[in-house]
C-alpha cells in the first residue's frame, strides 16, 4: 500500500503539472491575456520533478533485485585501497 501512494502521488502531481503547461499554452492564444510565464515553469517543475523521482525509484528497486544493465550496476569499492 505504501509503496502505490509513493508512485501514485508524484504521478497525480505530474498529471497536474501537464494541466499547467496545457493551460498557459491555451490562455496564450486569448488576446487579452499574455503569456503565462510563471504557470509554464511551474507546469514544467511539477512535471519533471516527480517524474525524476519515480525514475529514482524504480532504478533503485530493480537494482536490489539485480535486474539492471551492468552501466547502472553501482560499482563496488576496491578492498584493496
Amino acid at each position: 500500500m505504501i509503496a502505490l501512494l509513493i508512485m501514485v502521488i508524484p504521478a497525480a502531481i505530474a498529471m497536474y503539472g501537464i494541466k499547467l503547461i496545457r493551460d498557459a499554452f491555451f490562455y496564450s492564444i486569448s488576446p487579452e491575456v499574455s503569456f503565462l510565464w510563471g504557470k509554464l515553469i511551474a507546469g514544467i517543475l511539477c512535471f519533471v520533478i516527480p517524474v525524476l523521482f519515480i525514475a529514482g525509484f524504480i532504478l533503485h528497486h530493480e537494482r536490489k533485485k539485480n535486474r539492471v544493465q551492468p552501466r547502472f550496476m553501482i560499482p563496488e569499492p576496491d578492498e584493496d585501497e
